[in-house]
């Protein structure tokens, strides 16, 4: 896939009608808790202490994982950056401390909205970037919120992800039940595209396993929804649902007890906001917001005298 292209397969209005749908009691799906809890782990390995950063898409991300970032960078300002404000001020007034605890008094306060541009020193969005129809266009935003020598720290799905779903369906001559995934290799070229340095991917796989196959389709409905464009174009109807039910009962395996699997493919990202090269030419025009930029990437002179 070139760095213009959308998602393969993404149908960008089922993704938007997805990205506006309210969770269920405004509480982040557990995949997305454990794949955040796993994130952090790699935060270890960064020397850099953020004294700004920003939350992308909070609700879906991961509430609990907020609050492990809060204290791990306790002194630091918050942003909770949504394109669905609603979410974010639901986000905010679920992981804000309540004002009667001490704890409040001297915690730095969330903002809700878009960071100032070239401030934060890191960019946190988990499990979103699959979803995005544009994802050139959303690291491109990321690029430029963070500070120069910020970071940004993704994941999202792989293409493995649902093997086992997509080969039942095939077998039946189903479309597909989900959009095709991009594969790390990919995200690391747009990273590079938008400005990013020192990209770094790397995957795991996550196997999943279910009592029932109505528990397998509640879990696949907090997730996600099919955003293929050539998904099934209308309702189905109860046959159709006894179908699934039974195709999915394929998916149990000796092993796991008889229970249901599906596997999901976790593909993690972390990239450098450089400093800004200037191209070589007799005549070179310098916007604002670049040298600022430089400014602040620029060492004090005066440690040197």
């Amino acid at each position: 896939m070139s760095v213009t292209e959308r998602p393969p397969s993404l149908d960008p209005v089922a993704a938007a009608r997805w990205a506006a749908h309210p969770l269920p009691r405004n509480d982040s799906p557990w995949l997305h808790e454990e794949v955040a809890a796993r994130m952090q782990e790699r935060l270890d390995f960064i020397k850099l202490t953020p004294q700004r950063w920003v939350h992308w898409e909070p609700l879906r991300g991961g509430l609990r994982a907020h609050r492990a970032l809060q204290e791990r960078y306790k002194a630091a300002q918050v942003w909770l950056a949504s394109a669905h404000p609603a979410q974010a001020l639901a986000a905010q007034k679920t992981i804000q401390s309540a004002w009667w605890r001490a704890s409040s008094w001297w915690a730095p306060k969330v903002h809700v909205g878009m960071p100032p541009q070239g401030q934060a020193q890191m960019l946190w969005a988990n499990m979103l970037l699959h979803t995005s129809a544009d994802p050139q266009k959303l690291i491109q935003a990321w690029h430029q919120a963070l500070a120069v020598d910020g970071f940004l720290m993704f994941s999202c799905l792989g293409p493995d992800t649902l093997r086992e779903l997509r080969d039942a369906y095939a077998q039946q001559g189903w479309p597909a039940p989900a959009h095709e995934f991009t594969d790390m290799h990919d995200w690391g070229d747009m990273l590079v595209h938008a400005g990013f340095a020192e990209p770094v991917m790397d995957m795991e796989r996550i196997t999943l396993t279910y009592e029932t196959p109505e528990r397998l389709l509640a879990e696949m409905r907090e997730l996600g929804r099919n955003l293929h464009v050539q998904r099934f174009a209308g309702l189905r109807g109860r046959r159709w649902r006894e179908q699934l039910l039974k195709l999915l009962m394929s998916l149990a395996k000796p092993e796991e007890g008889g229970r249901l699997s599906l596997s999901f493919e976790i593909v993690y990202g972390h990239a450098l906001k450089p400093q800004p090269r200037l191209r070589v030419s007799p005549q070179t025009e310098i916007g604002l917001d670049q040298m600022r930029q430089m400014l602040r990437g620029r060492p004090d002179i005066s440690d040197k005298v």
